[in-house]
């Protein structure tokens, strides 16, 4: 279960962003994960709930905003979320795409006190 080796990492970086700003702790820890990311959402939010203990999130709500797959067609130069996994444009049918997000897993936002 890689979920408790990307939480250390998840921990780590929010104890030296604690250090950088001087706060005493953290108590919001926001991440955006994307479909495609290989995260499990649920196992990760029980590693960070197992692990948070005596660090600087100890008291920290854990937030995870699920990012959908984003892709860009080449052909009609939007940007479209899929809804299921068919890497084709929903307008145009064409196959010319890329995927633009959902990929990641992103800390995007602490609150510190």
């Amino acid at each position: 279960m890689h979920e408790y080796s990307i939480v250390q990492a998840l921990l780590d970086q929010c104890e030296e962003q604690a250090k950088k700003n001087r706060a005493k702790k953290i108590t919001v820890v926001e991440v955006k994960i994307g479909v495609l990311s290989g995260v499990e959402p649920y196992l990760l939010e029980v590693a960070f709930d197992t692990f948070k203990f005596k660090t600087v999130c100890e008291e920290a709500k854990f937030v995870m905003r699920i990012q959908p797959v984003l892709i860009y067609c080449g052909e009609c130069e939007k940007e479209f979320t899929l809804k299921k996994h068919d890497y084709s444009c929903p307008k145009c049918g064409g196959n010319l795409v890329r995927v633009v997000d959902g990929e990641d897993m992103f800390l995007m936002r602490l609150e510190m006190e």
